[in-house]
């Protein structure tokens, strides 16, 4: 079989999509269907604005947060604990034992840990003077 190496910015979401779903399909067969699904909550003004959310998914047992974001007026004042919370009730009944999230961020970094989420690993220098911080918790069913 003849191949190329070919580098883009801008992927296809044709080849994106085929790289996904071969990747889904090696990892089921290797490891079992993952059985992931997408979590969000919200947090919404009197207009129905978002102003705080938190983004991510379960799968295999664990919810990945990916996105945690609370607009500056309202840091500070336990928005982001309670989306967490939310979040983290929602994937123990979806079967889920752990969690986890990442931040480069010093004070985001604080709050995950206020919240019982405890460092598992870091990658120095990522962005050029900060640390990525790799938290995890347990979470209770």
């Amino acid at each position: 079989m003849k191949t190329s190496l070919e580098i883009t910015a801008e992927p296809s979401p044709q080849d994106l999509a085929f790289l996904g779903g071969s990747l889904t399909a090696f990892n089921d067969a290797d490891v079992g269907a993952s059985g992931r699904q997408s979590l969000a909550v919200f947090v919404r003004d009197e207009r129905g604005v978002v102003v705080a959310g938190v983004s991510g998914y379960t799968a295999w047992g664990w919810l990945y947060v990916q996105w945690l974001w609370v607009d500056e007026k309202l840091r500070g004042k336990g928005v982001a604990a309670g989306m967490l919370d939310a979040a983290e009730q929602e994937a123990a009944a979806r079967g889920c034992h752990g969690a986890w999230i990442d931040t480069f961020n010093p004070i985001a970094e604080k709050v995950y840990r206020r919240q019982g989420y405890q460092p598992f690993g870091t990658l120095t220098d990522f962005p050029t003077g900060r640390s990525r911080i790799f938290l995890q918790k347990k979470l209770s069913s």
